[in-house]
């Protein structure tokens, strides 16, 4: 993308995000609804026509790439760590229509009519989701997990491990070498923070000599 096409510094702090980091590109052509619930780490891009809702909060981390015409539905909460990868045409929903036939469903239908379906959705740091994947309430995605492309989501998805299909399954594992060049100056501090959450993967993950903060 050309420098140009990116948000100027004012520009970024006009959007009335809850929190902005250093060094993050956003492109002029991405689109955000309920900014002010919507918080972005440090060294984050995001790139045209991507569309964020913030609902009940989404929460980005550092190191993350959310790629053209990407969707973030955050009406019941998305997390994402740091080190992440959202590839083109991803959508991430955290909220879906009551498809049984016992309620109506639309958004533009009175409230007391339709059952909205929501669980927060967790994406776990250095996980890689493929081009036009879907993820579905209530998805966990730990540490280190890849989504090859096309893919649909739902349930949780073990760390380290590689994810294909509709619905995904196991594929293999997937190795760890990237926490090394993380820890070794791929741009994370080494000060290694993410949420408690996956506390028991980090510990295993990460070398004793790293201080690691929750």
């Amino acid at each position: 993308m050309d420098l140009d096409s990116y948000l100027s510094q004012s520009e970024i702090k006009e959007l009335g995000l809850k929190s902005v980091g250093r060094d993050v590109k956003i492109s002029k052509r991405a689109v955000f609804y309920s900014p002010e619930c919507i918080a972005i780490g440090a060294h984050v891009r995001i790139d045209d026509f991507a569309f964020l809702s913030g609902g009940n909060g989404i929460k980005i981390g550092d190191y993350v790439h959310i790629a053209g015409y990407s969707a973030l539905y955050g009406k019941f909460g998305i997390e994402i760590g740091d080190y992440v990868n959202i590839s083109s045409r991803v959508s991430i929903y955290s909220t879906s229509d009551d498809y049984s036939g016992e309620f109506m469903t639309g958004p533009l239908v009175e409230a007391q009519y339709i059952h909205d379906i929501g669980k927060k959705i967790y994406i776990g740091s250095h996980v890689i989701i493929g081009t036009g994947s879907v993820l579905l309430p209530g998805a966990i995605l730990h540490q280190g997990v890849a989504v090859g492309a096309m893919s649909l989501v739902k349930g949780e998805l073990l760390e380290f491990k590689m994810y294909a299909g509709i619905p995904v399954r196991y594929i293999k594992e997937r190795r760890k070498d990237m926490l090394k060049f993380a820890l070794e100056g791929g741009g994370k501090r080494l000060i290694i923070k993410l949420n408690s959450r996956y506390e028991s993967v980090i510990k295993s993950s990460y070398p004793p000599k790293y201080r690691i903060v929750f």
